[in-house]
């Protein structure tokens, strides 16, 4: 499966995660350093729940953090798919009602994590269009340029999971 289409023109981020919200981070496996370098955004211990949209060997996290992994495409998502992203989220919530610090994660930390970060924030009482605009102001711009996801965040991800289990 292929989950990470290719664009030369979206650029790194400058950091390897950001906080949104107070406890809740979005990152990615690379990220540009200060000389300019792309460099491993490597997690260690920083965070009490990691969850992974992409899992490359050797980014962490570290034994005993938990660590939940749902490798999905930048792209289309079938109903299980974003089954998987409704329960990510969830558990987001759930973390972050018990006062944990929780990372979400793909390879630049964009699209698939601020699609469960931004769900996750719709279900705190965030409209859609608020949560994406935090997210971009706190990660990048360029988070949430796939128009696919937005589109399933303003028709919510339950209706778009209905719809995409109709058309399978």
């Amino acid at each position: 499966m292929r989950t990470r289409r290719k664009q030369p023109d979206v650029p790194a981020p400058d950091s390897p995660w950001s906080e949104i919200v107070p406890g809740l981070w979005m990152g990615g496996h690379q990220f540009r350093g200060r000389a300019g370098q792309l460099e491993f955004a490597v997690v260690r211990d920083e965070f009490d729940l990691v969850q992974s949209l992409l899992r490359l060997p050797g980014h962490g996290p570290d034994p005993g953090v938990e660590h939940h992994v749902w490798p999905i495409p930048d792209g289309p998502l079938d109903g299980t798919q974003l089954a998987g992203v409704i329960r990510l989220a969830d558990a987001v919530s759930e973390a972050l009602d018990a006062g944990r610090r929780v990372l979400v994660r793909c390879y630049h930390g964009y699209n698939r994590s601020g699609l469960v970060v931004a769900h996750a924030l719709i279900r705190r009482s965030h409209s859609p269009d608020q949560a994406i605009r935090l997210i971009r102001s706190r990660r990048s711009p360029w988070a949430l340029h796939n128009e696919l996801f937005v589109d399933y965040l303003r028709a919510g991800l339950p209706v778009a999971r209905l719809l995409e289990e109709l058309a399978e």
